[in-house]
């Protein structure tokens, strides 16, 4: 997703899309964020210009809507601002009210690693509008940069390790929940889902088959399937 307008044919359900990843990105924060998101699920419902691709709201206006002081909505802006969550397209002076306007790549960044809780259709549609979803970096790229495993840490946890560095939103969501066993030179990792292995297969596969080679040696075939999943082809060789 980029910053282009989320208006036209099919606008209504990307907006949903938005708000419900807002929404439960927020009920599976602290009590602080929960509040944070419902605040701006607010606003934007209420006043979210589409079509201007614009909020412009009086902190009054906010203040009002939330049944809060004028000091709570300061905050609650300088919040989202330094998150990333909105921009701000001018600022209130002179009487002027301030315009602002969704950050949605980073919105899709916050919010991916709940995707999978509402559901894999969601996931597979927010992974469509998210940018540069399928972009792969090479782990070879830019392995001399980055810290080296925990001390002491070895075998899948090492290499779940250096992917969490390469990938921090994702990781969570996709690559933490993979289970991993060793059957001879194969490396096993299952995922909780269909939809799951296929999408680590897709988006991470050789990623994960490039920091199995660092940790283990070439040689090492790396199998990516779903529970009681026994199909031969979905190896590759690390």
């Amino acid at each position: 997703m980029d910053s282009r307008r989320v208006t036209g044919a099919g606008a209504g359900a990307v907006k949903y899309d938005i708000l419900t990843a807002l929404t439960v990105t927020g009920l599976n924060g602290t009590g602080g964020e929960a509040v944070s998101m419902a605040r701006l699920i607010a606003v934007i419902t209420a006043r979210y210009n589409w079509r201007l691709d614009e909020l412009s709201m009086g902190q009054r206006e906010m203040a009002m809507l939330w049944g809060v002081g004028d000091r709570t909505v300061k905050r609650e802006v300088k919040r989202w601002l330094d998150a990333g969550l909105m921009i701000c397209r001018r600022t209130g002076v002179r009487g002027r009210v301030a315009a602002y306007r969704l950050n949605l790549p980073r919105i899709c960044e916050v919010t991916l690693p709940f995707w999978p809780r509402v559901g894999s259709d969601f996931a597979e549609r927010m992974e469509r509008l998210a940018p540069g979803g399928n972009r792969v970096i090479r782990l070879d790229t830019i392995r001399a940069t980055r810290a080296a495993p925990p001390s002491g840490v070895t075998g899948w946890e090492a290499v779940s390790a250096q992917l969490a560095d390469l990938f921090p939103a994702r990781h969570s969501a996709w690559i933490a929940p993979l289970t991993a066993r060793e059957e001879g030179d194969t490396l096993v990792l299952e995922a909780k889902s269909a939809f799951a292995a296929d999408y680590v297969k897709t988006h991470f596969g050789r990623d994960i088959a490039e920091a199995v080679a660092a940790e283990w040696g070439r040689g090492q075939t790396v199998v990516i399937r779903a529970p009681h999943d026994a199909r031969a082809g979905q190896g590759a060789k690390a």
